[in-house]
């Protein structure tokens, strides 16, 4: 009694306390769910302009279903990308105050065909009519079911989308041009030719470990050109893979299984979990109904050339007699057995034609007419007759069929009834080899028969090998076994090599990533990566369809450059060539190019006809810097050494020629202005991107 009467004294405090700790829960809670200060409920933003998660993950969701084949992943970043244009284009047309009207609105409707030939639209004369298509709107506008206005509206906004954005391209292509003098230099790169002896000590003569680059040289230089090494941030993991393969046993229980199927006898029903007596392959009456009830692949009754079998068992397979069984065999993860059920002769066939159309023959632009068709068919069989193996080339030449002219005229697998009537009839009433001119619809084909083939029926009964569950939980044992021991011991290659594991590393991995290497399609693996709350030396399981994966968090790269393993394919070659440069310097002795090949072991070569455009060496490759020296010198003049693409050179011009003059630059002056005009909308866009100040927190989803 004297505890409640003191917890009634104090009855205002509990109720703070209790209060108190409510709130800290619920903000801890906010804080650890990103409710606070993280945009939980925003993909990301540009320029101030939040992207909802809601609205944007229909739209993914809509561009997944949309794109055939397409993954969430790939959806996602095709949308966001989408998103950010149309946020960033947007703003533009708002800045320069573009929209359209009514009035164009309309032209631009009357330009698209499903409107503008909609019956529901047209006056007596077959005209688009204004007036009915603005009542058809109005009655949608009014309609007690608004869900055909509002998809109308959205139709309408992107209309209008389309229309403004070609306008502004329209402004940006307007303000690309090419001038005179620009049109005269681009003759003269082109027409300009230069000719010049030289010595070349390439690069290559020097051996790699004579100019040995270090980490810290790779990344100073690219500090000192971020923009070129400019990277988003990346990830790095090393990873084990315990594989879910089936043991010994597990295989020779799976054999045993299908020699039951083969032989006949008692078999394990994994549906109805019962013991099954079934009679063997090799005796069932009803082939179709066996392979269905026993193969985990159903009975197929497709009639397959010797071809189409799998080519390691395709002689004992398209022998079998009919009855007759072939198996057990392993095939693309199956223990099969199979039985002939039948064959067909002539089943399909590869033939060769030349089609000579004519004018008015449907899908033909020809201009020949029917008798010229002929007699031009006529003449193709002759000269095919007199020397068949030319038949391919006469199609490539002569054929009107864009189908199988560029391969010589040749259909394989040709199938009864595949071709038209005349076609089809003259291929399969004909023998191997022969050569003739039919007529069809199309205009006259002259046909070689290259090819018959006959067909098998099989049934195969498939069982897909894989573990059994004892094996799995054994390997899921083992797994878990290695993520405890790897979280307690940082030698991670050593307790892989003990373990009887492979560690495979997989860098570069971004934040938008969906594919890990050597892993397939990992997507929680790269979000667990970019976590915040996951560290470097972190470890993790993870179930993946090949088995369970434990992997480390090897390196964060926050740097904004790309990671060094990266870098060195590019970079260390330049750093290496600068380090050689110097060494080859002190090779090349001397004033004249015959002193300098005397003393470095070179040759005095000649380069002829050069251009500034095509600055390429004869057996050197493309050296602009050298060619544009070559340019500079005066005739007879010896350069100093210079450091080229592919090694040090030193030159003397002999001669140059000046591009012969011309009365206009006007193809050189469209060519480039189009050009550049086609680069314009895409360079305006990457600049405003690149201005634009995007926060993307694509990796948490």
């Amino acid at each position: 009694m004297a505890v409640l009467s003191k917890i009634r004294q104090r009855t205002g405090l509990l109720i703070l306390v209790i209060g108190f700790c409510l709130l800290a829960f619920l903000v801890g809670d906010a804080f650890q769910s990103g409710t606070f200060g993280s945009n939980a409920n925003e993909v990301g933003s540009v320029n101030g302009t939040d992207i909802s998660s809601q609205d944007f993950m229909q739209l993914v969701a809509m561009a997944e279903k949309q794109g055939q084949g397409m993954s969430a992943t790939q959806a996602l970043n095709s949308t966001w990308e989408q998103e950010v244009r149309r946020i960033i284009l947007t703003e533009e047309f708002e800045k320069l105050g573009l929209k359209i009207g009514n009035e164009q609105l309309i032209n631009i409707i009357k330009q698209n065909p499903n409107l503008a030939q909609n019956p529901q639209f047209l006056n007596a004369a077959g005209q688009f009519d204004e007036n009915k298509f603005k009542e058809s709107l109005k009655s949608l506008k009014n309609a007690p079911n608004q869900d055909q206005w509002l998809q109308w509206k959205e139709f309408e906004k992107n209309i209008e989308r389309f229309a403004v954005e070609q306008m502004y391209n329209t402004m940006i292509k307007s303000g690309v041009y090419t001038t005179k003098s620009e049109g005269k230099f681009i003759h003269q790169m082109e027409n300009d030719k230069v000719d010049f002896d030289y010595v070349m000590v390439p690069f290559s003569s020097i051996n790699d470990d004579q100019a040995k680059v270090t980490d810290a040289e790779i990344i100073d230089y690219m500090k000192k050109n971020p923009k070129k090494y400019k990277s988003d941030d990346t990830r790095s993991i090393d990873f084990v893979l315990f594989e879910n393969k089936p043991s010994k046993e597990d295989e020779d229980a799976m054999l045993n299984s299908i020699n039951s199927v083969l032989n006949g006898g008692v078999i394990y029903n994994k549906e109805t979990n019962t013991n099954d007596t079934i009679p063997g392959f090799k005796s069932v009456a009803n082939v179709s109904k066996f392979v269905n009830d026993n193969s985990d692949i159903k009975f197929d009754s497709t009639y397959l050339a010797k071809k189409q079998l799998p080519i390691e068992f395709q002689e004992q397979l398209f022998n079998l007699p009919v009855g007759g069984v072939f198996g057990p065999y392993v095939y693309n993860g199956y223990q099969c057995i199979s039985r002939m059920v039948s064959k067909k002769a002539n089943s399909s066939a590869r033939a060769s034609h030349i089609l000579l159309a004519y004018k008015g023959a449907p899908q033909s632009s020809a201009t020949r007419t029917k008798e010229e068709a002929q007699a031009l068919a006529n003449d193709l069989l002759a000269q095919a007759k007199a020397n068949p193996t030319n038949f391919p080339m006469l199609a490539i030449a002569n054929s009107d069929d864009p189908g199988s002219k560029n391969n010589g005229g040749e259909y394989d697998n040709i199938t009864p009834g595949q071709m038209v009537p005349q076609f089809n009839d003259f291929v399969f009433n004909n023998a191997v080899g022969t050569i003739g001119v039919v007529e069809t619809d199309f205009g006259f084909h002259v046909i070689k028969v290259n090819e018959k083939y006959d067909a098998v029926l099989l049934g195969t009964v498939a069982q897909k090998i894989e573990p059994s569950e004892t094996t799995m939980d054994a390997t899921y044992t083992k797994a878990s076994k290695f993520e405890s021991d790897a979280n307690e011991n940082n030698d991670f290659a050593a307790l892989a090599k003990k373990s009887g594991v492979e560690v495979i590393p997989a860098t570069n991995i971004k934040a938008i990533d969906e594919f890990v290497q050597g892993l397939g399609s990992q997507r929680e693996i790269v979000r667990w990566s970019f976590n915040s709350d996951t560290n470097t030396g972190d470890i993790k399981r993870f179930d993946v369809p090949q088995g369970f994966v434990i992997a480390k968090l090897k390196d964060k790269n926050e740097s904004g450059l790309i990671p060094l393993d990266i870098a060195k394919q590019s970079v260390e070659p330049i750093l290496r060539n600068q380090k050689k440069a110097e060494l080859i310097k002190k090779k090349m002795n001397g004033t004249s190019l015959e002193k300098v090949a005397n003393t470095s072991g070179a040759s005095v070569l000649t380069a002829t006809g050069i251009t500034i455009k095509t600055p390429l060496i004869p057996n050197v490759g493309p050296e602009a810097k050298v060619v544009g020296k070559a340019f500079n010198l005066a005739a007879g003049k010896t350069s100093e050494i210079i450091e080229g693409n592919s090694g040090m050179f030193m030159i003397r011009t002999k001669s140059a020629t000046k591009a012969p003059a011309v009365a206009s630059y006007a193809s050189y002056i469209t060519q480039d202005k189009t050009q550049n005009q086609s680069y314009a909308i895409s360079k305006a866009y990457t600049a405003l991107k690149e201005k634009a100040e995007i926060k993307d927190n694509r990796a948490n989803f």
